[in-house]
């Protein structure tokens, strides 16, 4: 393995460790057990990529590569553990900080798997089709929460909340371009962390897309 391609690895752990710990986190939120919790931190890291990949007629990497299974395994049982020995840290001014890690974990999952899903698509073939690879990024980034939303009987995150989709879209967009003129890492990273800034900043400033609730 070159460096680069270890480089590419660690981003792709880290993104699997982030998404997994947000889907163990809705799962004891909404009083799953060790397996639930297990399986919603799975399907939130993995289910995005098994969906492009399919989308690209490849047996989904998540299958032939276990390691991205066995990883969102471990870091959900972590989760769990950990508040399930410590459980006073979801409760009083501790609760608080349940959205706060909710964000983070999900921003940097969202980056990372944005630019992994676009990058698949370049080394399938399809450099120059600049709209397949924003689809695959966004389908990436935000397909395994919307599994793990539907799972656990939530409205999915990325239609009511701070303008999911949109930063997916936008650092998809960038990869490609930034792919273009200086390579893969520079992409990845750039894009990656494009992401994350605009999901804080739109929860730090509550930018949302227009909502419209009709009266019964």
């Amino acid at each position: 393995m070159d460096i680069q391609a270890f480089i590419v690895f660690c981003i792709e752990m880290a993104g699997t460790i982030a998404f997994a710990a947000s889907g163990a986190m809705v799962g004891i939120h909404r009083g799953m057990d060790i397996f639930g919790v297990c399986v919603l931190g799975v399907v939130t890291a993995v289910g995005g990529g098994m969906a492009r990949d399919v989308i690209l007629g490849k047996v989904p990497g998540a299958l032939t590569k276990p390691v991205y299974v066995s990883v969102a395994v471990l870091a959900s049982l972590r989760v769990f553990l950990v508040l399930y020995f410590r459980r006073n840290l979801l409760k009083g001014k501790a609760g608080l900080w349940y959205e706060k890690i909710m964000l983070a974990m999900d921003s940097l999952g969202l980056g990372i798997f944005t630019v992994v899903g676009v990058t698949t698509g370049i080394a399938s073939g399809y450099l120059e089709n600049t709209f397949l690879l924003t689809f695959l990024g966004t389908l990436t980034g935000v397909g395994g929460g919307i599994l793990r939303d539907m799972m656990a009987g939530i409205p999915p995150y990325i239609f009511v909340k701070h303008v999911y989709a949109c930063a997916s879209v936008a650092g998809a967009v960038s990869c490609v371009w930034i792919y273009r003129l200086f390579g893969q890492i520079p992409a990845m990273v750039v894009s990656s962390a494009l992401v994350v800034l605009i999901r804080f900043l739109a929860a730090h400033y509550r930018w949302n897309l227009p909502h419209m609730k009709l009266d019964a």
